[in-house]
């Protein structure tokens, strides 16, 4: 059995995790947070923190309680790792064997402690208040048992489990429980910065591509855009929002995308908040920053979760070298702090890994999306006083005239692709608040901004096809969706990406986004509807890309399909963490595992893409400003008319080019030649029937130095057209029109 546990521990090191964080601490393994699995105990623990240090083979312990009598007990200690029992022993703290003298009454001497793992170390006096805190050694015969590759896989999955026994009658008198580390983990906020250095890259190239459109309707934008990404991390962290029992490896991992469903820990903001909701019906007692900032989040599954990222406690000096013990209340239990056991799940125990209470998950994100919103506005404005002070000093780039002309729009625009965004992600936490909420005025908030992002997607999503049916009734199609500047500048932000003939698609990603947020809310608890649930939109949503290949470019299809392909495998392998489904732990670790590594591996595939797109929209010709110069170069071919010479039957076949005839270069049209001088009636004696100088029909109209047309210069010589000659008294005449 332990050879098995060591090879799925050597798996979890062997893989491949692309975001999985350098070493946080030394080989160092101890307790995080605690839980009590017996009610109404008669010896209580307040505080326990243990840690065992393999360097010198210290266990250094604090721990503190209370105990209603003095009595002999009898202690059982259950070591288990990725739910397979390692380790089990019953001994007594008062036998010379494997004593604790802070746990055998009326003895004060000091002897070292002969047990396996650092659990034994559960110091407790039976009388009273009391604390203990200190280190022993342990000889180096029980910590070879120890496997060394659990000092170094992530998020180490070991549990024990100490129960305490009245020696006389056998009577429970404590249980606690308590998840064993190595301080290793995925979850650090590098993974985290990493995640948003990605998504801010993406809106770079998104912007330098709009920049580099210039306008152009039709010009679709490289994938993968910002859109695109933001949507692949919210997807990472709702898949940690179901109520299952998720491998500790994987629910960390899941945490480091918060951040785009807006979880931004801040403690100042949690407490105004809290103090909103007192004031509107809240209730705080259990539900406040205060309270989780000492509380151990406790999972389904019986891991534990700290609400801080305190480093300093992962670090865990071990400086102690004396055991110091205190009964009856002196200032090791008066300052020790409490950390209360907090039992949740699903969307509640995801939330408050952030310090963030579940009933204030809602107005959280509503005030980091109006710090974002007032963000955008200042920018704006801040941009467009910056331009109208350029434009004194000197002449800026015509590529902004657009912006400076019509930056209301183009404000309203960024608004509006934010809150499409975070559609799905409101939808969520607006129904969880409705269920889960405990402030009236927060609640009316939910449903007001819920009603208010509909209508705004309601509207914008009308307004598309009525326009597109009116394209349709007078041309056709809905091609003057792309081909119309005007309409393009107005509702580009929902299907500039797709192809003319799906430019609907927007519609059924709204639909998407607000089911998602429904299913994973509304079900909060049954984490088998949930997943089912999940599933079925995904596989929907799969289907209709492959029916359709909606994107404009053929790497807009490919990533996208490839995105979804990966959110249908990932709820797929979160069915295998469904609790009704009774799977081992050993397979749900691995299959965590697999999914960290799959993720993550799109995840960087996705930004070596950015990167690739960013250096060919740098170097790479601007097709949009090609087209715009060969334009520009057959302008004046375009402008022929039925009348004009260059049309004319009568036109000689080659051109005529008299000596001293100089041509004349324009900058912005095609070149002209220098004005035809007029000539009066020529007499010729010669039998020839062409004549060397004719009126002409219609004279040419060429553009002048401010691309208008000039229908005052005539056609060049060497395009002249031919006439007739005029027989009188037998000479021969030309009439030329002066």
């Amino acid at each position: 059995m332990v050879g098995y546990t060591s090879s799925i521990m050597r798996l979890l090191q062997a893989s491949s995790l692309v975001l999985l964080p350098a070493a946080l601490a030394a080989d160092v393994l101890k307790t995080e947070g605690f839980s009590t699995c017996l009610e109404d105990a008669q010896i209580r623990v307040n505080r326990m923190d243990i840690a065992y240090d393999k360097a010198s083979n210290q266990v250094t312990f604090d721990v503190s309680g209370t105990s209603e009598r003095e009595q002999e007990v009898i202690a059982t200690l259950v070591v288990s790792a990725y739910g397979r029992e390692l380790y089990q022993r019953e001994f007594d703290p008062c036998d010379e064997a494997s004593k604790v003298d802070q746990l055998c009454p009326g003895k004060c001497s000091r002897r070292r402690l002969h047990v396996d793992l650092i659990l034994t170390a559960f110091t407790l006096v039976p009388a009273g208040s009391f604390s203990a805190k200190g280190s022993q050694s342990i000889p180096s015969s029980f910590t070879d048992r120890i496997p060394s590759i659990a000092f170094s896989v992530p998020d180490l999955e070991g549990e024990g489990k100490l129960e305490l026994k009245a020696k006389e009658g056998g009577q429970n008198l404590a249980c606690i429980e308590s998840s064993v580390g190595n301080g290793k983990s995925v979850d650090v906020p590098a993974v985290s910065y990493i995640a948003a250095g990605i998504a801010v890259a993406a809106l770079g190239l998104s912007a330098l591509g709009a920049l580099s459109a210039s306008g152009q309707p039709g010009a679709s934008t490289p994938s993968p855009s910002f859109t695109e990404v933001m949507f692949w991390f919210q997807g990472m962290a709702m898949n940690g929002m179901h109520s299952v029992d998720y491998p500790p490896i994987y629910r960390r991992f899941a945490k480091n995308f918060g951040f785009s469903t807006g979880l931004i820990p801040w403690g100042s903001m949690q407490t105004s908040i809290d103090n909103f909701r007192k004031s509107t019906g809240g209730n705080l007692t259990e539900d406040s920053y205060e309270y989780l900032r000492n509380a151990t989040l406790v999972y389904s599954d019986g891991s534990t979760a700290n609400t801080t990222n305190d480093l300093a406690r992962r670090g865990w000096e071990l400086v102690i070298r004396q055991i110091e013990t205190t009964v009856n209340g002196t200032d090791d239990s008066s300052n020790s702090t409490s950390n209360t056991p907090k039992f949740v799940s699903g969307i509640q125990g995801y939330i408050e890994q952030y310090s963030v209470p579940e009933a204030n998950t809602f107005m959280t994100v509503l005030l980091v999306f109006a710090i974002v919103i007032a963000a955008v506005a200042v920018g704006i404005l801040l941009f467009k006083v910056i331009l109208e002070a350029w434009s004194l000093f000197g002449k800026f780039p015509k590529s902004l005239t657009t912006f400076r002309k019509e930056y209301w729009r183009i404000m309203a625009q960024t608004i509006t692709n934010l809150i499409f965004l975070l559609y799905g992600v409101w939808t969520l936490y607006s129904i969880f608040q409705f269920t889960h909420g405990d402030s009236w005025a927060a609640k009316l908030l939910a449903g007001v901004t819920l009603g208010v992002f509909t209508a705004i997607l309601g509207y914008w999503t009308f307004r598309i096809w009525q326009v597109a049916r009116r394209f349709k009734k007078t041309e056709g199609d809905a091609s003057s969706l792309y081909e119309n500047k005007e309409t393009w500048k107005k509702y580009k932000i929902f299907y500039e990406n797709y192809k003319r003939g799906y430019w609907w698609l927007f519609i059924p990603v709204i639909v998407y986004m607000f089911a998602k947020g429904c299913v994973l809310a509304s079900a909060d608890g049954h984490g088998l509807v949930q997943t089912a649930g999940q599933l079925f939109i995904e596989v929907v949503m799969l289907a209709l890309l492959l029916w359709s290949r909606p994107y404009d470019r053929k790497s807009g299809n490919w990533i996208n399909i490839v995105i979804q392909i990966v959110r249908v495998l990932s709820v797929v392998c979160i069915l295998v963490f469904v609790t009704e489904l009774g799977i081992a732990q050993t397979t749900k670790t691995i299959t965590g595992v697999i999914l960290i590594a799959v993720q993550s591996t799109l995840t960087v595939i996705l930004a070596i893409l950015i990167a690739v797109n960013a250096i060919i929209t740098c170097v790479k010709e601007n097709p949009h400003r090609r087209r715009r110069k060969e334009a520009e170069k057959f302008r004046g071919l375009e402008d022929l008319t039925p009348l004009d010479g260059r049309t004319s039957i009568l036109m000689q076949p080659t051109g005529y080019k008299p000596q001293g005839q100089k041509r004349m270069s324009n900058s912005l049209g095609p070149s002209v030649y220098e004005p035809y001088r007029e000539q009066g009636l020529v007499y010729q004696n010669s039998n020839s029937n062409l004549l060397k100088g004719a009126a002409p029909i219609v004279r040419e109209r060429t553009r002048d130095s401010y691309g208008s047309y000039d229908s005052r210069s005539p056609p060049p010589v060497g395009r002249q057209p031919t006439l007739p000659t005029v027989d009188l008294n037998g000479r021969r005449y030309s009439a030329i029109a002066r």
